[in-house]
């Protein structure tokens, strides 16, 4: 009996040895396959960003080599002169701005009801609004042109603005995230005489940032890289976000992919500068979102 006990403790630590073995192997093998992901996910904008330094000889001849010899630094300021691309920025800045602004603002209150205030049929009439994230985009484009044409709203940005405005997805998450905050500092607050919009403003809001800064890069990205709305609703070129302008150079300039290239690589800085200082905010909000509810 003491003989097989002394083996069995032998025994206890090369079968923890094994498993340590077992787990790094396994840590190896995700790194390597998150780092293939990776380079595939990346690779794109790398040659673009090469791309975009070449001229329109080498563009395609020399498409593996990644660092051109001659970087043609000349092709943004090409592109910033050939169309007005500053009045694109400025327009694509507006709108997604205030879209966002409005998108978080009317999500954010209509999270709070759904998710702090007590009324009937409040479950149901959430999951009604959920439920309209199935319908396809192209289904509701005809009304909403519609609808925009009859309010005299063709041809201005108010209309970008006003048909991405209310996103249940934005709801959505928001509420997710507020079902995690105790009720009971809500409660407290009403207490003291708080109002229901105190509580949201002073309470809620400032404790979830983290899901607040998620909604803002979704809300932003979705409005910066809209084309298909501008396409519908804008017809003046002093009107056109950066999608569409882009559309409009290449209509001008379809052989020079170069400088297609340096237009795009233009439209992605301040996505790429939002996102660098918002990823701490996004990475938390998605990690937290939904514990609870």
């Amino acid at each position: 009996m003491k003989q097989s006990n002394v083996l069995d403790n032998k025994n206890i630590p090369q079968n923890g040895n094994n498993i340590k073995l077992r787990k790094s192997l396994f840590s190896l093998f995700t790194y390597f396959i998150l780092l293939i992901v990776a380079v595939v996910m990346v690779m794109p904008f790398v040659w673009m960003l090469s791309g975009s330094l070449k001229d329109a000889a080498t563009i395609f001849q020399d498409s593996m080599n990644l660092i051109p010899d001659n970087p043609r630094w000349d092709n943004y300021p090409k592109v910033w002169t050939s169309v007005p691309f500053a009045m694109f920025y400025w327009n694509t800045t507006k709108v997604a701005f205030l879209t966002t602004v409005g998108t978080v603002l009317t999500s954010a209150l209509a999270a709070y009801a759904f998710a702090k205030l007590e009324f009937p049929g409040r479950d149901k009439i959430f999951f009604l609004y959920i439920a309209t994230m199935m319908i396809p985009d192209q289904v509701t484009m005809i009304p909403q042109f519609v609808l925009m044409r009859d309010l005299g709203l063709i041809n201005t940005h108010t209309a970008l603005i006003l048909v991405k405005l209310f996103h249940p997805f934005g709801v959505f998450l928001l509420r997710q995230f507020f079902l995690t905050i105790p009720n009971e500092l809500s409660d407290s607050a009403r207490i003291d005489g708080c109002s229901e919009f105190r509580i949201f403003w002073n309470i809620i809001l400032p404790l979830s940032k983290a899901a607040l800064g998620t909604l803002v890069i979704f809300s932003l990205l979705n409005s910066w890289n809209d084309f298909i709305n501008p396409l519908i609703y804008l017809s003046d070129q002093s009107l056109f976000t950066l999608q569409v302008g882009i559309r409009y150079f290449q209509q001008l300039y379809g052989a020079d992919y170069h400088l297609i290239m340096a237009a795009t690589t233009l439209s992605l800085i301040p996505i790429i500068i939002v996102y660098l200082f918002a990823q701490k905010y996004f990475i938390e909000g998605i990690s937290t979102t939904g514990l609870k509810g």
